[in-house]
């Protein structure tokens, strides 16, 4: 028994530290909106204040 208890404990851990992989794993694809503004990010590139503003406004738009 006094063997037992370390083991499980370990076991615990162990399937602890591995919540976190499994969790990324579930990740769920990106929407459509979260495609669109990575694109429109990229295309952004070199943009700034209003500009850049005003730029990702249409970009989303379309």
């Amino acid at each position: 028994m006094k063997k037992l208890l370390p083991l499980i404990a370990v076991g615990f851990a162990f399937s602890m530290s591995l919540s976190p992989l499994a969790q990324a794993a579930d990740s769920p694809a990106k929407t459509a909106q979260q495609t669109k503004m990575a694109t429109c990010n990229t295309e952004a590139a070199g943009k700034k204040g209003d500009e850049r503003k005003a730029f990702m406004k249409e970009c989303l738009s379309k």
